[in-house]
């Protein structure tokens, strides 16, 4: 039985598409699981990419499909990724899922896995408040929210600077956005994308 497994995100410079892969990779470790990579539509003008360096940038990941919020409903899991502004998702992502309405009214996302990775420019610059400020609209969709439990034991790694936490995998990118994700957090994703992919087989087999 094939479980489906999307991962839905917006990146701007691409941390956030690299946590992407890291987590579809998680994902496709499991048996059966047909796993495909998204991104939300940008909203930004070119004028404005261009100014900020994001334009160039966004060429590593050009290739990906874009979205549409009906094509969540083919889901068993979700696996949602943004970058933090100012302790919360980026303006894409929210506009997306305010786009999820028709969803809601049908009921057509309850019951199925949803998760939540992201991305910030410091250490303390909102990355837990991010996903579960999140967590609210996947509550409000009747998602079963799944996060990394503490047997991920890369989350307690105290040897360097790192992200990740049992909300969700995370990754520091620094002011200028000149760090990319390190090991432990990539494996950390990886972890996060094959834990929610066994949790939703395990939900559509019944066992």
């Amino acid at each position: 039985m094939t479980t489906n497994i999307q991962i839905v995100f917006y990146s701007t410079y691409g941390h956030v598409y690299r946590m992407a892969e890291a987590v579809a990779d998680g994902a496709r470790e499991v048996e059966e699981a047909a796993v495909g990579v998204f991104q939300v539509p940008e909203l930004m003008p070119d004028a404005a990419l261009e100014a900020s360096g994001a334009k160039g940038a966004r060429q590593a990941f050009a290739h990906v499909p874009v979205a549409t919020p009906e094509q969540l409903a083919d889901a068993d899991a979700i696996l949602f990724g943004t970058p933090t502004r100012f302790g919360n998702m980026a303006a894409q992502m929210r506009n997306f899922l305010d786009q999820t309405g028709g969803l809601w009214m049908r009921g057509a996302l309850v019951g199925k896995v949803g998760s939540v990775f992201a991305s910030t420019g410091t250490q303390h610059g909102g990355q837990e408040t991010t996903i579960t400020s999140f967590h609210s609209t996947l509550l409000h969709q009747g998602m079963i929210v799944v996060g990394v439990p503490y047997s991920e034991a890369r989350l307690m790694n105290m040897d360097e600077v790192t992200g990740g936490t049992p909300y969700g995998a995370t990754t520091l990118a620094a002011p200028d956005g000149s760090r990319q994700p390190s090991a432990n957090e990539l494996a950390i994703a990886r972890f996060q994308g094959r834990h929610v992919a066994e949790i939703a087989r395990r939900l559509k087999s019944g066992t």
